[in-house]
């Protein structure tokens, strides 16, 4: 199960950043503006690198900000090195950027703590009001806003799917990163999921691409039969090796991965509210299925939004 949010997140953040600066009519004055932009996974290794960069580019574009002319947008990578998150956001504050935009809630933290006033655009935080980043999500307060990934029904959600895949499910492996300061919640949506299904959890806590590896051996170790992964920089980066180690380990996997604007025009991220998913997308792969010995019931089928042979 993914989310439909990519062009949405893409949209949200564009606008979002578009709302925090003046109007274009100010900018056309020769007005340059500046906006960081923090990523905790490396550019190169994202499952569609346009999605999220390329594409936030071509948003802002259409908003009237337009690279080497009115807008100048500061790039920084951690490379899934969470790490190094405080010191990229402490370089990005010192650079007196207009706006900072980010994804998930390890960045998002990081751009938090280095700044109480320049005005951050993040998506996909897990909790925003439990994360300290704002009062309410209808009323932040504070100097974030951006979308919301609380997602209590889409973790039960991925359950009920599971069930209805795997009738007999007893045991399913956990892929999490317990370093991102999300972790520890999205572990225990999970085991509240899990234990109204009465299906066992076995936790692997991975935070690296070598972590991964492990972590699927751990899986077979543990007899899983099946696996939930839990939305990630690390892992959206190393999307093609969990597929890998799915399909050859004999382990059914569900991802919320199919594969980030009202700020930069005088709005106040306090006054803006976190949007939350409202929609959601079902792709399943019959080609992997079958691959590993699955039989689709036709209700899952007929559920699906998108079916890759």
């Amino acid at each position: 199960m993914v989310d439909r949010r990519g062009r949405r997140r893409k949209f949200l953040i564009a606008l979002g950043a578009g709302a925090l600066l003046p109007c274009t009519s100010f900018a056309q004055q020769g007005k340059v503006w500046r906006v960081g932009f923090l990523a905790a996974r490396s550019r190169s290794t994202a499952a569609n690198p346009d999605l999220y960069y390329d594409a936030f580019v071509q948003e802002m574009r259409e908003r009237g900000y337009m690279e080497g002319k009115n807008l100048v947008i500061e790039w920084r990578f951690a490379d899934s090195d969470y790490e190094r998150l405080p010191s990229l956001a402490a370089e990005l504050v010192r650079l007196k950027v207009h706006v900072l935009v980010t994804h998930g809630t390890a960045a998002t933290r990081a751009l938090h703590r280095a700044t109480s006033t320049i005005p951050i655009v993040s998506t996909s935080v897990a909790d925003p009001v439990a994360g300290g980043f704002a009062a309410s999500l209808a009323r932040p307060g504070g100097n974030v806003t951006g979308t919301s990934a609380i997602s209590i029904d889409a973790t039960a959600k991925q359950f009920e799917l599971l069930t209805t895949m795997l009738p007999k499910l007893a045991r399913v492996a956990v892929l999490l990163n317990l370093g991102n300061p999300a972790g520890p919640s999205e572990l225990k949506m999970v085991q509240d999921a899990a234990q109204r299904t009465g299906i066992k959890v076995v936790t692997i806590d991975a935070r690296t691409p070598e972590g991964i590896e492990r972590g699927f051996a751990a899986m077979l170790q543990a007899r899983a039969e099946a696996v939930v992964v839990v939305n990630d920089a690390i892992f959206l980066g190393q999307w093609r090796k969990i597929g890998e180690l799915s399909v050859r380990n004999r382990l059914p996997s569900m991802a919320p991965y199919r594969e980030i604007a009202e700020i930069l025009k005088g709005a106040k991220p306090g006054d803006l509210p976190f949007e939350q998913p409202t929609r959601f997308e079902l792709v399943i792969n019959r080609k992997t299925a079958k691959a590993l010995g699955l039989s689709i019931p036709a209700e899952l089928l007929l559920r699906a939004d998108k079916l890759i042979d």
